[in-house]
């Protein structure tokens, strides 16, 4: 399975992660929609804080630090608050909208 963004079809894995990380609007756009997320201000501050570590660390974080730095950004934010934006699981699901490549072991570092 596929997304197809702007006429070109992106490489996924067998669970619809992207093979490639993608940092373009559109791909989230894409993904979002697959997945039947309608996006919110509070998403993309989650995606662009995946993304983020993405970029240092070369993968993404595991729920439990991921709440904890989140925690940064949006204090009030707990477990349940998360798992209302990403119902499919917040490290993995987070990671997929993102239009990054599927987090190691369960759920990255």
């Amino acid at each position: 399975m596929g997304y197809v963004v702007a006429g070109n079809e992106l490489e996924t894995d067998d669970d619809g992660f992207l093979r490639e990380p993608d940092y373009s609007e559109e791909v989230v756009n894409v993904i979002a929609a697959a997945e039947g997320i309608e996006l919110t201000p509070r998403h993309w501050e989650i995606i662009n804080y995946m993304r983020e570590q993405y970029r240092e660390h070369g993968h993404t974080p595991h729920f439990r630090s991921m709440l904890k730095d989140i925690n940064e950004f949006w204090p009030e934010a707990d477990s349940k608050a998360v798992y209302d934006l990403f119902p499919m699981g917040p490290a993995k699901q987070a990671a997929k909208v993102a239009g990054l490549p599927q987090p190691l072991g369960k759920g990255g570092y």
